[in-house]
């Protein structure tokens, strides 16, 4: 897709998205698949930004609406809702997101450290701030979207969920 820019393999390939109209972008290496939305199964005593499961081709993926994740309002699925799937360390799992842009290339030596912003903001979840023709995009780090106990709930209850899966 970018062979014929010579430029391409000293950048980082972002696929860009849009969250309550800001631009953030994943490293398209950890992209596995780009959905639209559909129903998921869903797992008691998770936290709410954890939406339940969806069945991929006999996998179990998690999902996780990105918009609760950061502590903003939940809006209603529409049309340009999709459910981006990452692997992180082998595992996968999904994060809604009102709309996805493109493919960008980011220069790595523009990739700006995230401001300090307090309390106020929780910036723990991005690696770094790009400016990308004219527009900012907020690289997000998708290994810590996911925490330990988030996992350990979710692996708790999966037998639970191959059971119903299966009976169904």
């Amino acid at each position: 897709m970018y062979e014929n820019n010579p430029d391409a393999a000293d950048t980082l390939q972002q696929l860009t998205f849009n969250l309550a109209g800001e631009e953030y972008g994943v490293d398209i290496l950890t992209v596995r698949e780009i959905r639209g939305w559909s129903r998921v199964t869903r797992i008691p005593q998770t936290p709410d930004y954890l939406l339940g499961v969806l069945n991929l081709r006999g996998a179990i993926v998690p999902i996780m609406d990105l918009r609760l994740r950061f502590g903003l309002e939940r809006e209603s699925y529409g049309d340009n809702t999709v459910m981006i799937i990452v692997a992180v360390d082998e595992r996968l799992f999904g994060i809604v997101v009102d709309a996805v842009s493109d493919v960008v290339d980011i220069d790595p030596a523009a990739i700006k450290p995230v401001p300090d912003m307090g309390v106020v903001v929780d910036t723990r979840y991005l690696k770094g701030l790009a400016t990308h023709v004219e527009r900012m995009v907020m690289l997000l780090d998708v290994e810590k979207l996911m925490r330990p106990e988030d996992v350990e709930t979710l692996d708790a209850a999966m037998p639970d969920v191959r059971d119903v899966e299966v009976a169904a």
